[in-house]
């Protein structure tokens, strides 16, 4: 393996690793916070989180150094939540006048991850007898 991606894998994971925890301890105390509520307000928050986050790196005046930018947006912001990349790669599209793709992102990947979900859900419980 490379030297350097090697030092990126390990960027990526030390940032990722934060950002689990991060995500654990935010929606576990939203969670705490109101109980008897049926709807994931922690999860919903933990996404909001981190596209506004993603959006504000994204949008930096000033560049990020490479290894900073990959430790923030790719392992804390990705182990935070992987929907705020979903959420720039869907604004980037509709930036740049890609609209048909940019639906077409939003759509499949509702659609298929869905679909993924319940398909190994199933599949849980079939080999789970």
């Amino acid at each position: 393996m490379e030297r350097s991606f090697l030092l990126q894998f390990c960027v990526v994971g030390m940032g990722g690793f934060f950002g689990a925890g991060l995500r654990f301890a935010l929606g576990s105390w939203i969670h705490r916070s109101w109980p008897a509520v049926a709807f994931p307000y922690g999860t919903m928050a933990v996404n909001v989180l981190g596209c506004l986050l993603i959006g504000l790196l994204a949008g930096w005046r000033q560049p990020l150094e490479p290894g900073l930018r990959l430790f923030l947006m790719v392992g804390l912001l990705g182990g935070f939540t992987t929907f705020s990349a979903f959420a720039l790669e869907t604004l980037a599209l509709a930036q740049q006048q890609q609209h048909l793709l940019a639906f077409t992102n939003v759509a499949a990947k509702l659609l298929f991850g869905l679909a993924a979900a319940w398909a190994g859900f199933e599949l849980g419980r079939l080999l789970g007898n």
